[in-house]
């Protein structure tokens, strides 16, 4: 069973310096319907103006990782790290018993977009953790690359969830496939241009719950980037 989350129906806030919208409830925006799917808890597709950002602000118990689209954000933490994270790369943050951390965008021309994603982690009070990696275009091209798992196989980085986050690249015609395991679940999310999945064509910012299918095949319809977790 496939179900669409079309991108217009996400909830939408704009701060100004901040223009987001929502997949799953989040903050103001609250839909009993989207609460979120399976350990998947949020979605937030992000829009930083230049100069302007998160002030320092505290999660706990929540695997916070950050998909950088386009831009630059510079960021520090209660545990010491400062880097800045460019397009291409992705940020990932074991909130566990406390952390506190600011995203900045030092540009102040560019905008910086980016997809925020949660996930409820596998139990509470975990030691904090931070880690980030760049991932090319070509390592994505035309392929599933594996960028964060429940064990960190093939050199992916570890989040404390039985999550598998694969991201994919596709040009028109190019397709891939993955296999669901018995009993597991996928979502996934367009973050640039538009792929098929099954009959339906999926646009930027589309989502779609995957559940009792044993292959998923996404092609391209146009030059793409998406997301694809496979999920207890």
């Amino acid at each position: 069973m496939i179900t669409i989350r079309p991108s217009h129906q996400r909830g939408h806030a704009n701060h100004g310096w901040l223009d987001t919208r929502f997949t799953f409830s989040f903050a103001d925006y609250y839909d009993p319907a989207h609460m979120g799917f399976r350990a998947l808890r949020v979605i937030n597709d992000d829009r930083v103006s230049g100069g302007a950002g998160f002030p320092m602000h505290g999660h706990r118990d929540m695997e916070i990782i950050t998909y950088m689209l386009d831009g630059v954000l510079a960021h520090k933490d209660s545990m010491g790290n400062g880097a800045e994270i460019r397009a291409g790369e992705v940020q990932r943050m074991t909130a566990g018993s406390g952390i506190r951390h600011s995203e900045f965008n030092p540009d102040s021309e560019k905008p910086a977009r980016l997809l925020q994603i949660w996930i409820v982690p596998r139990e509470r009070g975990l030691p904090p953790a931070y880690e980030q990696r760049m991932y090319t275009p070509e390592d994505k091209d035309g392929r599933l690359v594996l960028i964060a798992s429940g064990d960190g196989r093939d050199g992916s980085m570890k989040i404390e969830q039985d999550v598998s986050l694969h991201a994919a690249r596709l040009q028109p015609g190019a397709s891939v496939e993955h296999a669901l395991s018995p009993g597991r679940h996928a979502w996934l999310q367009v973050a640039r241009g538009s792929v098929r999945l099954g009959d339906a064509t999926l646009e930027e910012g589309d989502g779609a719950a995957i559940s009792d299918v044993s292959r998923i095949t996404v092609e391209g319809v146009s030059d793409a980037e998406f997301l694809l977790f496979d999920l207890a």
